[in-house]
C-alpha cells in the first residue's frame, strides 16, 4: 500500500484559504462590538450582533488577498529576508563553522545537556520578555551544530520551538500576552507566578523529554529520521573538520553577541519590535564586512545569496496571514469566536476552565499573534469565567497555555512558518513530529487548569 502523499506546504495552506473563504459562505456573520481603552482596542463582553446585509466574498478574493497579506506582514517578511541576507554574510567569513566546532568539542558527546541547556535559554527568554521571532538568526547554527552530530534538523528545531513555546504557554512576564491579559482580566501584571512557576517544571520535563527520545531514535539510527528521505548537504562530523576559531572569527562572534544583547536591551527597555531589530542586524551586517576585511561587491552577493535562499519562507509567512484575514473580511471570525464561548457557562467551574484551554487552542489557528487574540478573546472570557465561578487568573492561563502551544504547531504562525523554512522542514513532517506533543500538553493542561480552579487560582 503506497503512502499518501502530503502536498507541498504552500499547497496546504491555499487549501487551508479555499476552506476559510467556504467557512464564509456557511456560517452567518456577525461582529462584536470594540472600543478603545488605554489606548487598546478590546471587544466588548455581550455586543456580538448578526449581520445580515455583509456581502458574500467572491471567489476571486483567493487572489486579492495574497498581494494584501503579504503587504501586512511585511514587516516579518522583511525581517526574514535581511536576517537570512546578514546571515550569508557572516556565514562567509567562516565564524559559523567556527563556533559549530568549537561546539562539537564540548557537546559532542553529551546530547542530553545540548537538548537540556538550549531549551531552557530560548524558553527563559520567551517567558520573561516574549522573544520568539528574534530566534531566527540561531536557525543555521543549530541546525548546523545537530547534524554534525548525527542528529537532523528535526531535533534543532524541537530545542528552538519546544523552548520557546513552553516560555511562552506559562509566561512569567512576557509583555505581550500574559501582562496584556492580565490587564484585560484586570488582576494585577505579573501575579500568579508562582503557579507558573509550579507548572513549567513538569510541561518543561514533558517538552524535554519528547524532544530528547527523537534525538536518540536519530542518534542510533538515520533511518528513523522524519526527514530522512529529504536531501540534505554533506555535514563534517569531526570537530577537526572544521576551521579553527581564529581572532577574526573571535570578532565576528563577538560583534554577534553586542548585537544580541542591544536587542535583548531594545526589547525590554525601549519598546523594539521588527523595524528596529531589522535595522539592528543590518548594522550587523555591514560591521561583519569590515571585521571580516571582505570586498563590498563579494558581501553584496553573498547577501543576495542568503536572502534569495528565504524566498519560499517569506511567501509562507504571507500565505498563512491570509486565512486570518478571509475570515475577517467575510465578518465570520466573530461567529466563531462567539458560538465556541457559549457552552463553557453550561459546563461547570473544572470543565468549563478545560473548554476555554480548547477554545484558545482552536482560535489560535485563526488569530496565531499572542496580544492580538488577547484584545479579542479575553473581553469574552472574564465575564464566562465569573459567571461560571472560574477565577480570572485561570482564564488568563488557559488563554497563556492554549497560544503559546499551539503557537508550536499552527501553519498560521508566520514565525514558525518562517523557522521551518529555514531550517528546510516541510510542515507535514513538523506536524507528525509535534502532534504527540501536544496531545500530552493539552492532557497535562487540563489537569493543571482543574487544579488551578480547585485550589482558587
Amino acid at each position: 500500500m503506497s503512502k499518501i502523499k502530503i502536498p507541498h506546504t504552500l499547497v496546504l495552506m491555499f487549501i487551508m484559504m479555499m476552506v476559510a473563504l467556504v467557512l464564509t459562505w456557511i456560517l452567518p456573520t456577525g461582529s462584536f462590538d470594540r472600543q478603545v481603552e488605554d489606548g487598546l482596542t478590546v471587544v466588548v463582553p455581550g455586543s456580538y450582533e448578526m449581520q445580515e446585509d455583509v456581502p458574500r466574498l467572491s471567489p476571486v478574493r483567493l487572489l486579492t488577498v495574497i498581494p494584501e497579506a503579504l503587504e501586512a506582514a511585511q514587516n516579518v517578511i522583511f525581517f526574514v529576508f535581511l536576517i537570512g541576507g546578514v546571515l550569508g554574510i557572516i556565514r562567509h567569513t567562516g565564524a559559523l563553522d567556527a563556533v559549530i566546532g568549537k561546539l562539537l568539542e564540548k557537546f559532542g558527546s553529551r546530547m542530553g545537556l545540548l537538548i537540556f541547556g538550549g531549551m531552557f535559554i530560548f524558553g527563559l527568554f520567551s517567558s520573561v520578555i516574549g522573544m520568539a521571532a528574534e530566534y531566527v538568526v540561531f536557525v543555521a547554527l543549530l541546525v548546523g551544530l545537530c547534524r554534525a552530530i548525527k542528529l537532523d534538523a528535526m531535533v534543532a528545531m524541537g530545542i528552538l520551538v519546544v523552548g520557546y513555546g513552553v516560555g511562552y504557554g506559562l509566561s512569567l512576564t512576557n509583555p505581550f500576552t500574559v501582562v496584556i491579559a492580565q490587564a484585560i482580566a484586570e488582576v494585577q501584571p505579573g501575579s500568579g507566578a508562582w503557579l507558573r512557576i509550579l507548572l513549567l517544571i513538569p510541561v518543561f520535563a514533558v517538552g524535554f523529554h519528547h524532544v530528547y527520545s527523537y534525538a536518540k531514535k536519530v542518534k542510533a539510527d538515520p533511518a528513523n529520521s522524519l526527514l530522512a528521505d529529504l536531501p540534505t548537504e554533506e555535514i563534517k562530523q569531526d570537530a577537526d573538520a572544521y576551521p579553527k576559531m581564529n581572532k577574526t572569527h573571535i570578532a565576528v562572534i563577538s560583534a554577534f553577541g553586542l548585537a544580541l544583547a542591544l536587542l535583548v536591551y531594545g526589547i525590554q527597555w525601549h519598546g523594539w519590535y521588527l523595524t528596529e531589530l531589522s535595522a539592528l542586524f543590518v548594522g550587523l551586517g555591514i560591521a561583519t564586512i569590515f571585521i571580516g576585511r571582505l570586498g563590498f561587491d563579494e558581501a553584496a552577493q553573498k547577501f543576495i545569496d542568503g536572502a534569495a535562499q528565504l524566498t519560499a519562507t517569506a511567501l509562507l509567512v504571507g500565505f498563512a496571514r491570509s486565512i486570518a484575514m478571509i475570515l475577517e473580511d467575510g465578518q465570520v471570525l466573530d461567529t466563531v469566536i462567539h458560538y465556541l464561548s457559549m457552552p463553557v457557562d453550561a459546563m461547570g467551574s473544572y470543565f468549563g476552565a478545560v473548554g476555554m484551554l480548547f477554545i484558545q487552542s482552536f482560535l489560535n489557528l485563526f488569530i496565531p499573534s499572542g496580544s492580538g487574540q488577547a484584545f479579542v478573546t479575553m473581553p469574552i472570557m472574564v465575564p464566562i469565567a465569573d459567571t461560571a465561578e472560574i477565577g480570572r487568573q485561570v482564564a488568563v492561563l488557559a488563554f497563556q497555555m492554549g497560544d503559546g502551544f499551539m503557537n508550536m504547531i499552527v501553519p498560521t504562525n508566520p514565525v514558525l512558518m518562517g523557522i521551518l523554512g529555514l531550517a528546510g522542514i516541510p510542515y507535514d513532517r513538523w506536524f507528525r513530529f509535534m502532534a504527540p506533543l501536544m496531545l500530552k500538553l493539552l492532557v497535562v493542561c487540563s489537569f493543571a487548569l482543574i487544579f488551578a480552579v480547585f485550589v482558587g487560582y
